[in-house]
């Protein structure tokens, strides 16, 4: 009887909690910030960077900045697409206090923690039968759906960090990554019980790879890295090689790697920021396809609207 219930109300998807796709072109979604009563397009310059308590980062070059420095309150509109009536029909609605600010020379990162999230990617008694039925558990809230369900309305990329001091390796997965547009900065928000948080900081070096969706299942595998010490070398399922300047272990089969420099530290919360700079982009080959990830709620909306992005 249940099944026939879920069948009735989702269909044949799948329901998980996020849904990782892939696509090799340009993100269909946008995102918009009520600037100072207009809106302003940050679909390419806004990440996830903490999640208890939900932060965002939002970079602002120069010429915008003035548009920002003197709010308090922000508000956030995630889309399907663009559109000329940016603030209109939208699938979440985020209202933000700030946090803090990370000036650079080009521009500053607007750090936001999130007061409420309003969700409409489905009707409100599909999205209260499935945060009962699938999500609802000791310490996660109706609020928290709605927050990362807001989050995840947008492709959130996943990446791959690699880090070595002395015998010690790590290579991980992550997606709270933002790479500020037309510069060569990086930021991260690093869970404070990944092992190799406190050596990071402390050597102020990693490597950032992309990599092609069909190693979904290895980079999976890897995010076990994450709380516990990685194997030995040799009983990784890939071959490693050396990056340029800190020989660093990259798997054989990345696209492209950065070797970034850390700047800057801040504690978000659950999340550590690393800010971050690169001075080298080096291509390996071209890529099939990365890895993203969206919530089942964005995708279970999208479905309805026609086929978006395919699963993986």
């Amino acid at each position: 009887m249940k099944n026939i219930f879920r069948k009735l109300l989702f269909g044949d998807l799948a329901i998980t909690e996020y849904s990782t796709i892939t696509f090799n072109g340009d993100i269909k979604e946008a995102v918009y910030l009520d600037a100072e009563g207009q809106p302003l397009d940050i679909s390419s310059s806004q990440w996830l960077l903490c999640l208890d308590p939900i932060v965002f980062g939002i970079w602002a070059d120069k010429k915008d900045i003035h548009l920002l420095n003197k709010k308090t309150k922000f508000r956030i509109y995630f889309k399907d697409a663009p559109d000329k009536e940016k603030r209109s029909n939208p699938v979440a609605i985020l209202d933000l206090d700030l946090f803090n600010i990370i000036e650079e020379k080009e521009g500053s990162l607007f750090l936001l923690k999130l007061d409420k999230s309003r969700i409409y990617h489905t009707n409100s008694v599909k999205t209260f039968l499935l945060f009962y039925r699938y999500y609802k558990k000791p310490g996660f809230s109706f609020r928290k759906l709605k927050s990362f369900a807001s989050a995840y309305s947008y492709p959130r990329k996943v990446r791959l960090v690699s880090f070595k001091q002395g015998a010690y390796y790590n290579i991980f997965p992550m997606d709270l990554v933002g790479a500020v547009p037309q510069s060569h900065y990086y930021v991260f928000g690093l869970r404070h019980t990944n092992i190799a948080l406190s050596k990071i900081i402390d050597t102020g070096k990693l490597v950032l790879s992309e990599f092609s969706y069909e190693h979904k299942d290895t980079i999976y595998n890897l995010g076990k890295h994450h709380s516990v010490a990685p194997p030995s070398l040799e009983l990784l399922p890939f071959k490693v090689k050396d990056t340029k300047n800190f020989s660093f272990y990259i798997p054989e089969w990345v696209d492209s790697y950065k070797e970034i420099e850390i700047k800057k530290t801040m504690n978000l919360g659950s999340h550590m920021l690393l800010w971050g700079e690169w001075k080298e982009d080096i291509f390996l080959k071209p890529s099939k396809g990365h890895l993203y990830h969206i919530h089942f709620l964005h995708y279970f909306h999208q479905q309805g609207r026609g086929p978006y992005y395919p699963l993986v």
